[in-house]
């Protein structure tokens, strides 16, 4: 079984996200992508929106495609280090050839990652290659690209269009109505 690892914050998750999946999943010819939501991401400041809530929000998108599989490796009070969860993932699914699906501007900051070495011997990445993004490879990595479409799309963006109580089109339906039965990145009053 070939399975690729795609964690971030997903504050909300997006089309983006799903593109990006679908396409990884096709060309690596993968079994299932596990979408792997941060509770405490180590390089992010702390998200604005409970854990649950996003949980939730990928549960939903993840049912856009049976290879989709929202993961709650990084659930816990503890920060979201990469290596812990690769170690999880590997007891979840021992005999599987695991991936790490990754942007390249995230990939260009792998040497400040908690425990590095230790986690470019344990995965084989899928970076995202981004026009104005360049990266270094770390000794010992193993590197695949996937030349992805040029996706516009942040989760930032949309928090601010949502916030401004203006219209997106970037989300799943499931999960903009989710958004709206919570009341999540309601417009400030002013």
């Amino acid at each position: 079984m070939r399975i690729a690892l795609f964690g971030g914050t997903f504050d909300p998750v997006h089309r983006a996200h799903l593109i990006v999946a679908r396409e990884a999943a096709d060309e690596f010819q993968l079994d299932q992508v596990w979408f792997v939501p941060a509770a405490h991401p180590p390089h992010k400041s702390e998200t604005n929106t409970p854990y649950e809530h996003r949980m939730h929000m990928v549960e939903l998108a993840c049912r856009e495609d049976a290879r989709f599989i929202a993961s709650r490796l990084e659930q816990g009070a503890e920060k979201s280090y990469s290596f812990y969860t690769i170690h999880r993932a590997r007891t979840a699914a021992p005999a599987a050839q695991l991936y790490f699906l990754i942007g390249a501007d995230a990939f260009a900051e792998i040497s400040t990652w908690h425990r590095t070495g230790e986690v470019v011997a344990m995965v084989d990445f899928i970076v995202v290659t981004r026009p104005g993004h360049n990266y270094v490879t770390p000794p010992g990595a193993r590197v695949h690209r996937l030349e992805s479409l040029a996706l516009h799309v942040s989760s930032s963006d949309i928090r601010r269009k949502l916030t401004q109580g203006l219209p997106t089109t970037e989300l799943p339906l499931a999960v903009r109505a989710y958004i709206q039965a919570h009341g999540l990145y309601a417009p400030k009053l002013q």
